[in-house]
């Protein structure tokens, strides 16, 4: 059985830049979206030079229809609410949008898939990170 797996913005990013990323992914992986992830994935689209956001449009679209997208639901917002009150109780406050993703994760019982070493999110109570190989 795969892996039940929350993926971060870098991530996503990634898939999309990156067709050999792919292979961080296995085909029974059971894959969903923070829809956090996904507004910030949608500005980015926003910034983009016009001439790119046909194909970063259609990238998302065929995402969207194959990746559950969870909602910013009460059990994440408590959540999101005690890793925030943790993080400053630690003295490292962390993003809110890094936040809302751990939540997320945490919440579903899904290991989060990210790139980004700097959230420090493996040091995270009750979240399982998990850092592809080489990158």
């Amino acid at each position: 059985m795969g892996r039940r797996l929350c993926l971060d913005t870098g991530v996503l990013v990634s898939l999309e830049r990156d067709h050999s990323f792919a292979s961080a992914l296995r085909p029974d992986d059971d894959i969903c979206l923070p829809m956090i992830v996904v507004a910030e994935y949608l500005t980015g689209i926003m910034l983009a030079r016009p001439t790119s956001r046909p194909r970063l449009q259609l990238f998302i679209d065929h995402v969207l229809e194959t990746v559950a997208v969870l909602p910013y639901d009460e059990e994440i917002l408590d959540t999101h609410v005690a890793l925030r009150a943790w993080t400053y109780q630690d003295g490292r406050p962390r993003g809110q949008h890094d936040l809302i993703i751990a939540a997320t994760a945490v919440v579903t019982g899904r290991t989060l898939l990210t790139l980004d070493h700097k959230a420090k999110f493996d040091e995270l109570p009750g979240l399982t990170v998990e850092y592809p190989q080489g990158r």
